[in-house]
């Protein structure tokens, strides 16, 4: 019975920050929303800077549970400016928490609030958040045929237009690499094969297009293109096989010690403009990355287990840098939920705030 409590109780160390993060969602959505409008007669560059000030604030909160909640040891290889730039960031994707991974670099950059993401289409329809990314100026995606590249080249000109700054995550692979669904991995492996390109263990291979066409267009506006690595510690089993990354919720049971992350900063002038030879280009960083995570997790020398070559850094995040953000919307939405007025305003966020995002983003990309 003690046994018991005791487990569930560890299993439940996610529900106080996902409370946290879903609960001060709608009084964020209003703070939002309030600037919105009110900027509406003032010149965009105004809307944009508060907004980007606005997400830092929201990410913040988000990275303190991330971070300083869980405990986990951040582990940087490579090259991180210490300075803010306009960056494409690539990477591996094979959880959720990837895209916690680019807040984590972005905050080290004080850059949190230029993160936009490159999004597969049905997010769009997450409840405030999907209406939200977008007018962040993330931009959602379609596979394949679907593909509308007219479409994310609009939406990125607008964004250099308002000279917005960015920091533009895109996911090349299209998916997650998942072990445990090994016809993905297969037939990743079948298409390389098939069109005389290195196959790939612990990666999938690269989809060119949302990459090209970011970079084409924001050539002569990106200071650098970020190829980032990342590896989560403990995900291998006892026979050495590849496991599943951590979800979420997993991340925040405290179930992964360390993450690893191994930047590369590229040059635009080193990056081929033409798309069939980026193709070529992209799979090559994409065989890099393979190599890393191969030492990484299949090293014949046990003690190069777990690591990534070359000199790392373990990088904390100061409290200074998440917990005011906390306190702040945690503290708002608490005097909200304390009225009756403020209670029904709060329900009525999250159900006229959905139905208007999803009518939003089913009209305008």
């Amino acid at each position: 019975m003690l046994l018991s409590l005791v487990l569930h109780t560890y299993s439940m160390r996610y529900v106080l920050p996902a409370a946290v993060m879903m609960g001060t969602a709608p009084t964020y959505v209003l703070a939002w929303g309030a600037w919105r409008l009110l900027s509406a007669v003032l010149p965009s560059r105004f809307y944009r800077e508060v907004d980007d000030r606005l997400y830092t604030i929201y990410q913040s909160m988000v990275l303190f549970f991330f971070e300083n909640y869980t405990g986990v040891q951040v582990i940087i290889y490579g090259d991180l400016p210490k300075n803010k730039e306009n960056v494409i960031y690539l990477s591996n994707h094979q959880c959720t928490v990837d895209w916690i991974i680019a807040d984590m670099l972005a905050i080290r950059q004080n850059a949190l609030g230029h993160v936009r993401y490159v999004l597969k289409d049905g997010l769009k329809w997450l409840p405030l958040y999907g209406w939200y990314f977008s007018q962040h100026g993330g931009v959602y995606v379609k596979r394949s045929a679907k593909f509308n590249e007219k479409e994310m080249r609009e939406k990125l000109r607008a964004q250099m237009k308002a000279e917005t700054p960015m920091y533009l995550v895109i996911f090349p692979e299209g998916t997650r690499y998942n072990p445990e669904i090994p016809k993905v991995i297969a037939d990743s492996q079948s298409f390389a094969e098939k069109e005389g390109l290195a196959v790939l263990k612990h990666v999938l291979t690269p989809r060119v297009k949302a990459t090209h066409v970011a970079i084409d267009t924001m050539k002569d506006y990106l200071d650098a293109v970020y190829d980032v690595t990342v590896a989560y510690e403990g995900t291998v089993d006892h026979k050495g096989q590849r496991k599943l990354a951590p979800s979420m919720t997993e991340f925040l049971c405290k179930e992964c010690p360390r993450v690893h992350i191994f930047i590369d900063r590229i040059e635009l002038k080193d990056i081929p403009e033409e798309q069939m030879y980026m193709r070529r280009w992209l799979h090559e960083r994409f065989e890099i990355k393979d190599k890393l995570l191969i030492e990484f997790y299949d090293a014949k020398d046990s003690k190069r287990r777990n690591k990534f070559p070359g000199k790392s850094v373990h990088s904390k995040l100061s409290l200074k840098k998440t917990l005011p953000s906390l306190l702040f919307l945690g503290g708002l939405t608490a005097s909200m939920l304390l009225t009756e007025s403020g209670r029904k305003l709060y329900v009525k966020t999250w159900i006229y705030g959905t139905l208007i995002g999803c009518l939003w983003v089913s009209i305008k990309p």
